[in-house]
């Protein structure tokens, strides 16, 4: 059994042994061993990568396996990564370990909750795994589907629209990437014989022009309506808003996080060309997500809809940051989405915790909780101060490399829009301390919260693990910066030789 293959396996085994459970308490254990031993083996994953970087071998891709699947339609089991592919597997692993003791007290249908939210993690660790078109396509439904359960079943509020919206907007992006992949494939062997889907002969391949300009826009779409892409955003915030809060920290967390890592590994990695050419287009869409999702958190009093509105934004820096084409800004986008699923997760599980306790989500209801939840009160305060890119935390190491990188470019228009997205820093400034002022500080409006009680041990673990992440990424980012470095070599050149 090799390395990558437990990602899919470990999750497998834990949703097995889930269903031989006899109780809720026995289901969360099962759970949290089988997510821990998940943990575990993208730390390792990490380490022997890095062994295998600082030993020379520079092989774009490492730990791969490939066995024919399909034979008639030449699909293969094709696995391997690169760097950005171990750091969005570490990401995942921490969000939903994390996720699981967020959900600790999860008593209604626990058995199926967690097989479900188990279900879609297995999907996304496929994603990030996958060198295999049609393998990755196979993943990202599987981690899309179950979204519509864990929301229609669990959820609260206007749970079964949210659902459907979400559920609806999604499928329509899929339909748009199997066009694009389709496309891919029909035109994969130039020179004649069997057609593919393997990642990699394609991005070998000189698609003609007028074909990449063709499919570019449905798989820059497709993925990018999963990636809070302006105007195919508004499934998001409902979709957050209605969700319980482990799908919630997956959501934001991680789910997203396909919609951008598909658009860089995908539609502008194996279409350069048409990436360059329609680029200015889809600059200004994720500069107006940028800059909406800001203002959209401004005038929210919901904090899941502060939160929600906040992703747009934080995602949307990440498709503007991969299509500035250079070295620096790619590796802010990754590290952003690395920062931005650890703190939105952590987010979205200090407000279920919060909620859990005062039975209310509007900020206007609540006042002086740090008063009398000064460990949930503290969390929340290092979440906001890293979601506003305070030096020390992930956030500012991300942002200001997309932003410098970003500003490489001495053209007006480059020039305006980043000018423009770092604007959305102040905008977000603004929401974060806001909402730490009147939710944390001053007295306790209501004399019913001054009997609250502080974290329990596994709402300190769950929010411990995230805090600890953003730190070390904040704290010590180079050996994250250098492990996705290198994965970025093949993708800056096909650029490059595309621009030149």
């Amino acid at each position: 059994m090799d390395i990558l293959s437990l990602f899919i396996v470990i999750p497998v085994l834990t949703i097995l042994g889930i269903t031989v459970c006899r109780n809720s308490r026995q289901v969360k254990w099962v759970a949290a061993t089988g997510m821990g031993l998940q943990l575990i083996n993208s730390f390792i994953l990490i380490i022997l990568f890095l062994m295998e970087r600082n030993a020379g071998n520079t092989a774009e891709i490492l730990f791969a396996k490939d066995v024919v699947w399909f034979p008639s339609l030449n699909i293969h089991y094709f696995v391997g990564v690169d760097g950005v592919s171990v750091a969005m597997l570490a990401l995942t692993s921490i969000v939903l370990f994390a996720g699981v003791f967020a959900s600790w007290e999860m008593e209604d249908l626990s058995k199926e909750f967690f097989i479900f939210l188990i279900l879609l993690a297995t999907g996304v660790f496929g994603f990030f795994i996958s060198l295999d078109l049609f393998t990755l396509f196979m993943f990202y439904e599987l981690a899309v589907i179950p979204m519509y359960l864990l929301i229609g079943i669990w959820g609260s509020g206007p749970r079964e629209y949210s659902a459907m919206k979400l559920t609806l907007m999604l499928m329509g992006g899929s339909a748009l990437i199997i066009v694009g992949l389709l496309g891919l494939y029909f035109n994969s062997n130039p020179s004649g014989g069997q057609y593919t889907f393997n990642l990699i002969q394609i991005s070998k391949l000189n698609i003609p022009h007028n074909t990449q300009l063709f499919f570019f826009p449905f798989l820059f779409v497709g993925f990018g309506v999963l990636g809070a892409l302006f105007p195919f955003h508004t499934w998001s915030p409902d979709g957050h808003a209605s969700a319980p809060t482990a799908v919630s920290m997956l959501h934001a967390g991680v789910l997203m996080k396909l919609g951008g890592y598909g658009c860089y590994r995908v539609a502008v990695f194996l279409l350069p060309y048409a990436a360059h050419q329609l680029a200015w287009i889809f600059i200004i869409l994720t500069t107006i997500s940028v800059i909406y999702g800001a203002f959209g958190a401004l005038w929210q009093k919901d904090l899941k809809y502060i939160n929600a509105y906040s992703s747009v934004s934080h995602c949307g820096l990440v498709l503007f940051a991969i299509l500035m084409f250079n070295q620096t800004a790619l590796n802010g986008a990754i590290i952003q989405m690395i920062s931005h699923g650890i703190m939105t997760a952590l987010f979205f599980a200090l407000i279920g915790m919060i909620y859990g306790r005062t039975h209310t989500r509007y900020i206007n209801e609540m006042g002086g909780l740090m008063k009398v939840m000064p460990f949930l009160g503290v969390c929340y305060v290092i979440a906001g101060l890293a979601s506003l890119g305070l030096p020390g935390f992930s956030g500012f190491v991300a942002e200001m490399t997309i932003f410098v990188g970003a500003f490489q470019y001495s053209d007006v228009f480059h020039r305006v829009v980043t000018i423009i997205a770092v604007s959305s820093i102040v905008v977000t400034a603004v929401y974060i301390l806001r909402v730490i002022g009147i939710l944390l500080l001053g007295k306790v409006k209501n004399k019913n919260y001054e009997l609250l009680t502080d974290a329990k041990w596994y709402e300190k673990l769950s929010t411990g693990v995230l805090i600890l992440a953003i730190t070390a990424i904040g704290v010590a980012p180079l050996w994250l910066s250098n492990m996705i470095h290198g994965g970025l070599g093949p993708f800056i050149h096909k650029l490059m030789a595309v621009m030149s």
